[in-house]
């Protein structure tokens, strides 16, 4: 997917996958399963083994369908491996200003990891396309919630603690999106080969989100 019509897909279902840990083989299956869920949006993390590997064959196989990005990018050189790889979108989980600007200046969606309300002020200043406030499954909704008051004119991501429970929530108290990994993407049941698993959960997902995509 071309960058416009994947940050038309982030605003459409509100989701990005994270995919981490899985076993390269199973790749493309674990895609598909998503695909059949309603997400479209997935991060493959570079901590995972043949992540830059995984990134080609899925851009290859589903990017016209999907939006592939790279996660867990800690520097420049992680960016560098990442964009080598063919990653559509950046994703760190920390608030490195000149990866941040990098990515800016050549039209990558960048979505950095911060945590105060200084880390996440510096990463929009720096060019992020919406800050990761992370993590979020420690920080809570309340966290979110206040930090809405003086900074919501910065889009924001909640990564972390979100399911079909909560997704609402968060979306609710002025998330532009959320990023759900092990909820959806299970190494147990990927292991057992459960991938219709892995669609049910993530049309559930899409149920939840489907009503603010119809308000945008």
């Amino acid at each position: 997917m071309e960058r416009e019509q994947g940050l038309s897909e982030i605003n459409r279902t509100r989701i990005i996958t994270i995919i981490r840990g899985v076993r390269e083989s199973d790749a493309e299956r674990i895609a598909d399963s998503l695909l059949a869920g309603g997400v479209t949006v997935i991060e493959i993390t570079l901590n995972t083994p043949g992540a830059p590997d995984m990134i080609r064959r899925l851009q290859q196989s589903h990017g016209d369908r999907m939006y592939i990005g790279a996660g867990t990018v800690l520097d420049t050189g992680d960016l560098q491996t990442a964009l080598d790889a063919g990653a559509s979108f950046i994703v760190t989980p920390n608030t490195d200003e000149d990866v941040i600007r990098r990515c800016a200046e050549a039209g990558i969606p960048i979505f950095p990891g911060a945590m105060t309300p200084t880390e996440i002020v510096r990463a929009w200043k720096a060019g992020a396309t919406a800050v990761k406030v992370f993590p979020s499954a420690s920080l809570g909704l309340g966290y979110i919630k206040e930090l809405q008051g003086p900074l919501k004119h910065i889009p924001m991501m909640a990564v972390g603690g979100v399911d079909t429970d909560n997704i609402a929530d968060f979306i609710r108290a002025g998330c532009y999106g959320v990023g759900i990994g092990s909820y959806v993407v299970n190494l147990q049941e990927i292991a057992a080969g459960n991938f219709d698993w892995v669609t049910s959960r993530a049309a559930s997902l899409i149920e939840k989100t489907a009503p603010f995509a119809e308000e945008k």
